[in-house]
């Protein structure tokens, strides 16, 4: 089944993901987002990229990729992770500043798939805090860090 990638806004892309979505709820904004859909105009799935949660990365100028979903359609997953990749890199965003998290417990083979380098093992956790108490939406494990491009080896001698 061939599909293409168009562009979609976020209440449509959060409806999506509100009603698929494996553990996470709709996204609270986005910079961008996609779908896919088959020649009929079926909608297969969404990726919504945004402004990362990390404040440290988000100073540092990343785009993360906060939700991918799919209704399994075979190499869904693959082909939203490579667009929003091709849209980062397009809007001025170096392939490895181009981030998303997958759980631990997760293969990541879609995003190998679609060329992301794995970044390695990050924290996880609860953002709940006695001096601020939250719910916690999401699960909690240990989190595996994937980037869309490998960061760049600096050459010795090379200008500052």
């Amino acid at each position: 089944m061939p599909l293409r990638v168009e562009p979609i806004g976020l209440r449509a892309a959060n409806a999506y993901v509100s009603e698929h979505h494996r553990h996470h709820k709709a996204s609270r904004g986005h910079k961008f987002s996609v779908s896919i859909r088959d020649a009929d105009g079926v909608l297969h799935g969404v990726g919504i990229a945004s402004r990362p949660r990390s404040r440290m990365l988000d100073r540092d100028g990343y785009l993360e990729v906060v939700r991918v979903c799919t209704d399994g359609t075979r190499n869904g997953c693959s082909m939203i992770y490579g667009s929003l990749r091709r849209a980062g890199v397009a809007l001025g965003y170096p392939p490895h500043r181009i981030i998303t998290y997958t759980l631990a417990s997760e293969s990541g083979v879609s995003l190998r798939a679609a060329g992301w380098v794995d970044d390695g093992l990050t924290g996880g956790g609860s953002w709940d805090r006695e001096d601020r108490p939250r719910e916690d939406p999401a699960p909690t494990e240990t989190k595996r860090r994937w980037r869309a491009g490998r960061v760049p080896v600096k050459q010795e001698g090379a200008e500052k």
